[in-house]
């Protein structure tokens, strides 16, 4: 699944939404007047959603009596971040974490095979485009779940300490000539980057050469090491490498759960520590966040 394809609102009319659902117009009216069915009125006319009519109808599943859903292993998967990593630490609740990047994280959320995914998907087309949302809203099987806020981040280019090739973009370091540190494919960090190099109009062929590092600590090391003299990450990556920093967007790095999961005592005592002093305290610490809305739904089906 691309996870920077921007793919527009899939829209049924009345008729094409009866058929998809298998049953008659009529029926489908009488849901309509009595607000159980989701839809909307566009120029006189009902409209009706693909991805709203799968959550409605899985909502409605019938299962039999005793049949309860698997529990995922206690992991929080997705993209990598620093508080995040001392969050999960410090807040004791047994939960591991396995940072392979937002979309294998999502992938595997999907699967059942986490009980969290942390996850900051950039459009390629809008690199500032709240996706996170975007990509949960059109995903069925996302019925039961829930996005909460974890932080805003400063996200841009690591650079050498006092930035002596004095960069300001993607086009900057091209131009210039400078090595590139990037992401393995799927990485809302590799995200950003293509869609930044798309918006400028360059192509990863007009780098002289490149490394990939699985996260953005490695960014760091790779520029501080001498390999690499540029890569995307956050300012808490470059300020814990003592290292120059050029911020382009602040973007959204939220936790996708299932709300059952949500209620459970592990998640339950993670997510109390994000409306804690020392959580706040530490962030502040990291720099480039802002935890302001920590622990907040942003979104929900």
């Amino acid at each position: 699944m691309d996870m920077q394809t921007n793919a527009g609102m899939d829209l049924l009319t009345t008729a094409e939404a009866a058929e998809y659902l298998r049953m008659g117009e009529r029926k489908l009216y009488e849901l309509v007047s009595a607000g159980g069915i989701p839809c909307t009125k566009v120029s006189g006319k009902w409209l009706f959603p693909r991805a709203h009519l799968d959550r409605w109808l899985l909502a409605g599943l019938a299962q039999p009596p005793g049949f309860v859903p698997a529990s995922p292993p206690p992991i929080v998967g997705g993209s990598h971040d620093p508080l995040l990593q001392w969050a999960l630490a410090e807040s004791r609740a047994g939960l591991a974490m396995l940072p392979e990047g937002s979309e294998t994280g999502y992938q595997r959320f999907l699967k059942g095979e986490l009980i969290a995914a942390a996850i900051h998907f950039h459009n390629l087309d809008e690199p500032t485009a709240d996706a996170n949302v975007a990509i949960c809203a059109r995903e069925p099987a996302l019925y039961d779940s829930v996005l909460i806020n974890f932080a805003a981040r400063q996200q841009g280019l690591v650079v050498a300490k006092g930035n002596p090739a004095g960069i300001s973009s993607v086009r900057d370091a091209a131009d210039k000539g400078l090595r590139l540190v990037t992401r393995p494919k799927g990485a809302g960090a590799q995200q950003l980057l293509d869609a930044l190099m798309k918006a400028q109009g360059l192509s990863a062929r007009q780098w002289p050469s490149t490394i990939t590092a699985p996260t953005g600590p490695d960014v760091g090391q790779a520029i501080r090491a001498g390999v690499a003299d540029i890569g995307i990450a956050t300012q808490s990556v470059a300020q814990a490498a003592d290292l120059g920093f050029v911020p382009l967007v602040t973007e959204h790095f939220d936790l996708l759960i299932r709300q059952r999961d949500s209620y459970r005592a592990p998640m339950q005592t993670f997510l109390s520590l994000l409306h804690s002093t020392a959580f706040a305290t530490r962030a502040a610490e990291l720099g480039g966040l802002d935890v302001s809305a920590a622990g907040q739904v942003r979104w929900a089906p």
